[in-house]
């Protein structure tokens, strides 16, 4: 999986460089999250502004990654989702579960707060 990883000092910030975020990839994006959980990074930013397509492995990945930070009084917040993400996250009612943003600077600077 393409993911660019940049620690960003109150939150990590993750960049999926995927068109697509399925069963074939989501495996590598959840072990990354757990990862940086294993490091003491618990507040994460998902940037999926480059994803197109996310079917229930990807956002699969994406919840196993909100309870982990969550368990661990971090948080996991979403930027950047693109109109067919976006659709899909209100069709699974997800969008009442993450804290979506706009644009990277205003979710990182949600943590600031």
């Amino acid at each position: 999986m393409n993911l660019h990883i940049d620690d960003r000092g109150a939150a990590v910030l993750l960049t999926i460089e995927e068109e697509r975020l399925d069963a074939h990839n989501s495996g590598d994006l959840k072990t990354q999250m757990l990862k940086l959980f294993e490091e003491g990074k618990n507040n994460l930013v998902v940037d999926l502004q480059a994803v197109r397509f996310v079917d229930s492995s990807g956002l699969g990945a994406l919840v196993s990654g909100f309870k982990n930070a969550s368990s661990r009084n971090g948080s996991l917040k979403l930027t950047g989702l693109q109109l067919q993400v976006k659709s899909m996250f209100e069709l699974t009612r997800l969008h009442r579960v993450f804290e979506i943003f706009n644009d990277i600077d205003e979710a990182l600077g949600s943590f600031q707060q």
